[in-house]
């Protein structure tokens, strides 16, 4: 079972998603807290594998959480829920350290495989979102840390990272491409080092800026 604590504000959303995630035979919503200082004592006492979190909320909002989470070793990951209407907010987000973004209106399919994805250690990224960070980024000047220029990928590190790019896991790319999850693996961490960043979301991010997809 995958473990996971709701992080929201609004009492009718946590128990939206409570309601839709107990439909999921292999996630259980160990608890939920209303804003981020309540998240962190929840963290402590029920030691969850994975985080839905929501960007705007009293007392500590989901980026001071994400912020405060990334002095902590073996911190949960995290997935921002996200209506996107605050493009600054999805920024910092990925600066703080999340691991994935969704829509708050994504599919109930597409949000277990989201949380299934994050508890396997890689990073999650709706196909809708990755545009829009990309325009918002340009206008905002926004730049995070990778390697200028970047190390040339082959063909298939292209490949999987297009498919990455679409939304894919690498348990989906492994079946598009008929390869092991573990190739897709290292495939991933090796597209990782070569455009110098540090997860899934960042290089779906600088290859679109790169039109390398």
């Amino acid at each position: 079972m995958i473990r996971v604590l709701i992080v929201e504000d609004q009492e009718i959303v946590r128990r939206g998603l409570r309601a839709l995630l107990d439909l999921v035979d292999d996630v259980e919503i160990v608890a939920e807290a209303g804003d981020g200082v309540a998240a962190l004592e929840r963290i402590r006492e029920t030691k969850p594998d994975v985080l839905l979190v929501d960007l705007r909320m009293p007392v500590m909002d989901g980026i001071g959480l994400l912020e405060m989470l990334a002095e902590v070793p073996d911190s949960p990951p995290a997935i921002v829920l996200t209506t996107f209407d605050d493009e600054t907010a999805v920024l910092a987000a990925i600066r703080a350290g999340a691991r994935g973004f969704l829509l708050k209106d994504v599919s109930l399919e597409r949000l277990a495989e989201g949380i299934r994805a994050v508890a396997r250690g890689e990073s999650v990224l709706q196909p809708a979102l990755t545009e829009r960070l990309i325009d918002a980024a340009r206008r905002q000047g926004w730049r995070f840390e990778s390697l200028d220029p970047p190390d040339p990928l082959t063909e298939r590190e292209i490949e999987v990272l297009r498919l990455a790019t679409g939304g894919m896991s690498n348990r989906e790319i492994a079946e598009a491409l008929a390869i092991s999850e573990g190739t897709v693996k290292n495939h991933v961490s090796t597209i990782l080092s070569k455009l110098g960043v540090r997860d899934r979301t960042r290089a779906v991010l600088r290859a679109l800026e790169l039109g390398l997809v």
